[in-house]
């Protein structure tokens, strides 16, 4: 790992090219959970300053000074911790983070950039330290050996938790108790943590986008979406499925499901090396308002209704995020870019694709009440939607389909493909 770092730094030093602005890079502290005496929220170390040190301890400060190089800043592991703690990562690593205000003193005159999470007493230059983190998240994204294989145990840890919960849907079991045995065989199969809160959702809740379990149990017929993912060493996986209850779909049901799975192919299909993240997006809303058109929800063709905005009614979000490092990971914009096309979603991530990034692509298809119902929407989209066709189907809910797509040289690599696109 330590070859590794050394690389990251590397690559990173040469993309800033600085010659006398100070960087640090702050690892962020524990974070005190309100009215609950001296307890924490689990630490988690800022993804800049973990790229970079590849540990979890809080307090740590990574300098950065073009004319002497790189210099770790940690906090010393104190008896109480050893007492209450146990063994603590890092203790004998680097140097102790008393020192670094002499050490900023010495370059007191130096114009100073700070990323990760905000360093006590110091400030940042707003513009130096939008550039740092410009040039940062470039080589964040390209991933290498080490990231992968990370990204590929929790995909295995994911894949796991998908194939443990298939028996539980059934009419009757609630989205909580989905959600405590999928994160529970997460662990199991070596997640270390979750990528982020687990949505399980039943009926009408498969609508919303985030939705958190509740003890609603399922009915017969209904459909069941998931959006889970384990974590291994910091890294996550990220994996949408939508299952019927029954266990088989309903007419409706399963031609909107085969067509969100025809658009996801496609989109992963178009991830290659120098394909712009917005014709991605296109390619699986083109597929999407083409669908909608057969299914009797459009009126149009699928250029037209896709520039009108009328795809996004049914498809509201992006078709994916980067993921790695956390989900949402080192995606931006490229400059003079604002992710905003007319018809489409704010893309969260716009540039073109490289080798090594890692992406989601998840298109779906949904019946939002309170969208679907807004007045000046339908009198927009009076002649594109049929919207008592529309009105019969408020309570049908959502289907999503996501997966983790590897750009590789010469094409792309489904990192997900093993867990079950239907049971």
């Amino acid at each position: 790992m330590q070859e590794q770092l050394e690389r990251r730094r590397r690559a990173v030093a040469e993309r800033w090219n600085l010659d006398s602005e100070v960087v640090l890079i702050g690892a962020g502290e524990p974070l005190p959970v309100p009215g609950r005496a001296d307890r924490t929220y689990p630490f988690r170390s800022h993804s800049e300053y973990y790229y970079l040190t590849d540990r979890e301890r809080p307090g740590g400060v990574l300098a950065f000074d073009p004319q002497e190089g790189w210099v770790d800043f940690v906090v010393p592991v104190t008896r109480e911790e050893l007492l209450w703690s146990g063994g603590v990562e890092g203790r004998d690593e680097g140097v102790a983070a008393a020192e670094l205000p002499s050490w900023l003193e010495e370059r007191q005159d130096r114009p100073v950039g700070v990323l990760g999470a905000p360093v006590s007493g110091v400030g940042s230059d707003a513009t130096l330290e939008a550039d740092l983190r410009y040039e940062l998240n470039d080589v964040r994204r390209r991933k290498d050996e080490v990231e992968l294989e990370r990204m590929r145990q929790a995909e295995r840890a994911t894949s796991a938790g998908f194939q443990a919960i298939q028996p539980l849907l059934r009419p009757g079991v609630t989205e909580q108790e989905v959600r405590i045995e999928l994160e529970a065989e997460f662990f199991r199969a070596g997640a270390d943590f979750l990528g982020f809160d687990t949505i399980v959702a039943g009926g009408a809740n498969t609508a919303v986008l985030h939705f958190p379990p509740t003890a609603r149990p399922f009915g017969k017929g209904e459909l069941v979406l998931i959006d889970a993912g384990g974590e291994v060493q910091a890294y996550a996986s990220d994996i949408t499925r939508t299952y019927p209850v029954s266990g088989s779909l309903g007419p409706e049901q399963a031609e909107l499901h085969s067509l969100v799975r025809s658009a996801g192919v496609a989109a992963m299909q178009a991830c290659a090396p120098g394909t712009e993240w917005r014709d991605v997006h296109r390619t699986a809303a083109l597929v999407i308002g083409e669908g909608l058109v057969e299914f009797g929800l459009l009126r149009g063709e699928p250029e037209s209704l896709l520039e009108q905005g009328a795809v996004t009614i049914f498809f509201p979000h992006g078709v994916g995020h980067m993921v790695g490092l956390g989900i949402r990971d080192a995606g931006d914009v490229l400059k003079g870019r604002d992710g905003m096309y007319p018809g489409y979603p704010r893309l969260r991530f716009d540039r073109p694709l490289e080798p090594g990034h890692v992406l989601t692509v998840e298109p779906g298809i949904y019946f939002v009440p309170s969208l679907l119902r807004d007045r000046e929407l339908r009198e927009r989209h009076r002649d594109t939607v049929d919207w008592e066709r529309t009105d019969r189907m408020l309570e049908f809910g959502g289907i999503r389909i996501e997966d983790n797509v590897l750009v590789t040289e010469d094409g792309f690599e489904v990192l997900t493909a093993d867990v079950p696109v239907l049971p």
